[in-house]
């Protein structure tokens, strides 16, 4: 792969649910090493995008490219070993532990036997120990907070191994410490290679951790770019219909206050 091609590429993607047209046009990449968020207000059409990104929604219209490579030409299982997504909140319904969770993002690189080898269990371990959960690995992922569960399915994912991680709301669950750790993580992966697309309602947050912001609105990208070109007043009241204050952090980083809603 060239240092200029994209590690996921959407062109003229297109997806209707019924009569709605829930994605329109849709033109998306992410390059490697980047970090990049995506941002509009509930139905704007972000989990289908993310849906359509990792292959488990075939869209109606346009080219889903990973790693230069059509992915609808891929097996379910060279997908898993590439791409890794963290749901809004995914439930457990089996009372397995954290450590069975966790393990379960080694499952694309298991050999045809099936069975976790040394490597697959110290990749778990480290996955678990890096979002602090380590000393939960024998629970029940029954017996855990909302926010517990989430660092677990976070940790699936970092066991997954991806070049290109899918997050949406990753931070929905969690306080104000652990919604850092995991974003430093994600961007820890990206430093060394990986890309993420970052589904965000925290303004904030998604401007100090994203290199690039996308803002959608009705299926359709309304903006990209720098955080500074994208969080700005006229955008935000046309993706969210809000008025906001707009102020800057000491290192510049954009500061947006929801004021009251448009007239």
């Amino acid at each position: 792969m060239s240092a200029e091609q994209p590690r996921l590429e959407l062109s003229g993607v297109a997806v209707r649910l019924g009569s709605r047209a829930v994605l329109a046009g849709v033109n998306l990449s992410v390059a490697p090493g980047e970090v990049v968020g995506l941002l509009g207000r509930n139905g704007a059409g972000k989990t289908t995008l993310l849906r359509v990104a990792c292959g488990a929604l075939a869209p109606d219209a346009g080219r889903v490219l990973l790693e230069g490579r059509a992915l609808a030409s891929t097996s379910r299982r060279e997908r898993a070993r590439s791409v890794a997504l963290v749901p809004q909140d995914t439930q457990v319904p089996f009372p397995f532990s954290v450590a069975e969770v966790v393990l379960m993002g080694r499952t694309p690189h298991l050999g045809w036997l099936g069975f976790e080898g040394a490597h697959d269990l110290d990749v778990a371990r480290a996955a678990m120990e890096r979002m602090g959960i380590g000393a939960l690995a024998n629970r029940s992922v029954l017996t855990l907070s909302g926010g517990e569960r989430q660092l677990a399915i976070v940790a699936r994912a970092l066991a997954q191994q991806p070049r290109l991680l899918l997050l949406d709301e990753p931070t929905a669950f969690l306080d104000l410490r652990h919604r850092l750790e995991v974003l430093t993580v994600v961007r820890e992966l990206a430093a060394a290679g990986a890309s993420a697309l970052v589904v965000s309602h925290d303004l904030g947050v998604a401007a100090r951790f994203c290199d690039r912001l996308v803002l959608l609105g009705d299926g359709r990208i309304l903006a990209s770019g720098p955080p500074r070109e994208v969080l700005t007043p006229d955008l935000l009241r046309a993706a969210f219909g809000i008025e906001v204050e707009l102020g800057f952090a000491t290192d510049g980083v954009p500061v947006v206050v929801p004021r009251a809603l448009a007239p």
